[in-house]
């Protein structure tokens, strides 16, 4: 069993390598990618959905009530994204059921490209709500003095989002290993569904991580929205969560 995804090479002609991160990372995105349209090619508006529609419906509406529960008032400008960090852990993590598969996220590089698109967004999405003056005033409270704290805080940030995911993949890998070396009859099974179990829940922390990051960049403008008199009429829509606006 190895440490790491990077470990396994698959090719490799002078500086050029394919390991199984680059593999399996790639391989996630597709299946990922392919099962999105597959599901949502034939969606139903109306009372009679499938059983399938109603358990996706389900799993939106989770996320949108969690992205809503840390403060942002308009939870379908984020859905796709933070649901996509989310989705993206959950079944890199839920594959390792899989015989031979080395989960993504045990590897530094593809966490790090994780945070560093947690990193953009932010900022994105707080120009967004904010204006970029507001935005960059953000940097100045309370006070000008903390200019080069708060910018300090933005890559911290960012580099513990990625050495925190990275840290727990590895370690559950890790200690998988010895449990199997110790008793390799007895703990693969439990070993193996604890991992799942933590693999679920680091998906859950990573999002709602970067749920958190974002509402503090568009606290302002979420806020002020929030007193106005639309805030009364939200919630008021009916019909699928997949009907599009027009």
């Amino acid at each position: 069993m190895h440490l790491s995804p990077d470990d396994i090479v698959f090719w490799e002609y002078g500086f050029l390598k394919l390991n199984a991160t680059i593999v399996y990372t790639w391989g996630l995105m597709l299946i990922l990618a392919a099962g999105s349209k597959a599901i949502t090619r034939r969606l139903s508006v109306g009372l009679e959905r499938a059983r399938w529609q109603n358990l996706l419906e389900t799993v939106v509406m989770a996320i949108k009530k969690q992205i809503e529960e840390v403060g942002l008032r308009q939870p379908r400008i984020y859905l796709g994204f933070l649901g996509t960090l989310f989705v993206f852990v959950a079944t890199a993590s839920l594959a390792t059921v899989i015989p031979g598969y080395e989960p993504p996220t045990g590897s530094l590089s593809t966490t790090a490209a994780l945070a560093i698109c947690v990193f953009i967004a932010v900022p994105l999405y707080g120009i967004k709500e904010q204006g970029l003056t507001g935005y960059l005033r953000s940097y100045l409270e309370p006070t000008p003095l903390m200019l080069p704290f708060n910018i300090i805080g933005e890559f911290s940030r960012t580099l513990a989002l990625a050495v925190r995911l990275f840290g727990n993949m590895m370690s559950g890998t890790m200690i998988l290993a010895i449990m199997l070396s110790l008793a390799p009859f007895i703990f693969p099974i439990v070993m193996s569904a604890l991992g799942l179990l933590t693999g679920m829940v680091q998906a859950y922390i990573f999002s709602i991580l970067a749920t958190v990051y974002i509402a503090a960049a568009a606290s302002s403008r979420e806020g002020a929205e929030s007193n106005g008199p639309e805030n009364l009429k939200r919630g008021s829509s009916q019909g699928s969560i997949f009907k599009d606006s027009k």
